[in-house]
């Protein structure tokens, strides 16, 4: 859980549990004092401070994945492309897969660093309106491996999103780890004081994906965050010479497809497989400028739009609400 301690017993339960400070497991522990004050109940301050800092942010988009290798980073760096290409938007993208971060591999921003300014840590840029953060700045090579505990990830978390000098943005894209951990949890909770306009949940055909992305889908019911809705990868393979489509994961279950009619979700669309754009991520270039009229740019491109349509109606929405 991300309320317990470094330093916590095995079977501590939780700062903010009723039973903090009071359980047997809680004896000895050099929190013990502190939790059965109270104290440790009280909101976080640093989510007021996430919400003054991220108020210059219109939109708010997170990528979830219920199972690792679906091409979740993938999706969020062609979205933060896509997004970025309309030169009068100010994009960035938020890497908090903090033990496997891929984006600086490929945003082609390997090796770059984070500099420390009086505002704040300076993202590093692709485009002069596309930023980007990830903990792959801060370490000494791609090969260095994170191993950290909850709090400590969720620490880094906070400090991407109160310390990170943004500036006015259009679009902030956060590019989560697979699964409902600690970081989710963090995440949800931090923005918990800003507008978040919803979650693209990204899954491919086979029933053991769609497996875990239903769990995802009740993680984001049970902290009310909006699903903007589902992207099938690697749906089919498309020929590039005879053009015939070839299912190389089976959508034995229905797929995305009948998973989001059973779930009164919207099926953004269906990305097809193409080799290259596991090509255009290794060598840190975009797929959607590489190949524009291959059949997986373009369902990028509808997908996109149909992100950006959401974004603008929950916009109508709340002004008309107000």
């Amino acid at each position: 859980m991300g309320d317990v301690p470094d330093n916590a017993p095995e079977h501590c339960p939780g700062t903010k549990s009723e039973q903090a400070g009071k359980s047997a497991s809680c004896q000895g522990c050099p929190n013990q004092k502190l939790c059965a004050s109270g104290a440790t109940k009280a909101p976080d301050p640093a989510i007021a401070e996430i919400g003054i800092k991220l108020s210059t942010v219109k939109h708010k988009i997170l990528v979830l994945s219920g199972k690792g290798g679906v091409g979740k980073s993938t999706f969020s760096a062609h979205l933060a492309h896509a997004l970025a290409s309309d030169t009068t938007k100010e994009v960035a993208l938020l890497d908090v897969d903090i033990c496997g971060p891929s984006i600086p591999r490929i945003m082609g921003l390997e090796g770059e660093q984070v500099h420390q300014s009086g505002s704040g840590w300076s993202p590093v840029y692709v485009e002069d309106n596309l930023a980007v953060m990830s903990i792959g700045f801060l370490l000494g090579g791609p090969d260095d491996a994170v191993i950290w505990r909850g709090p400590k990830k969720n620490g880094m978390i906070k400090q991407f999103l109160r310390d990170v000098d943004w500036g006015e943005l259009d679009y902030l894209i956060v590019d989560t780890p697979p699964g409902t951990s600690d970081e989710h949890l963090s995440i949800v909770q931090y923005l918990s004081s800003t507008h978040v306009d919803g979650a693209v949940i990204i899954t491919t055909p086979q029933e053991v994906s769609l497996q875990d992305v239903r769990k995802e889908i009740r993680f984001c019911k049970k902290v009310k965050l909006p699903i903007i809705g589902v992207v099938e990868n690697m749906s089919g393979f498309i020929c590039p010479k005879c053009k015939n489509t070839s299912q190389i994961f089976p959508p034995t279950s229905g797929g995305a497809e009948k998973m989001c009619a059973d779930l009164n979700l919207p099926l953004l669309g269906k990305v097809p497989l193409d080799p290259r754009i596991a090509r255009s991520c290794d060598e840190g270039r975009s797929f959607l400028s590489e190949v524009p009229d291959s059949p997986a740019a373009q369902a990028y491109q509808r997908i996109v739009q149909s992100i950006q349509d959401y974004c603008s109606n929950r916009v109508t929405e709340e002004q008309s609400a107000t």
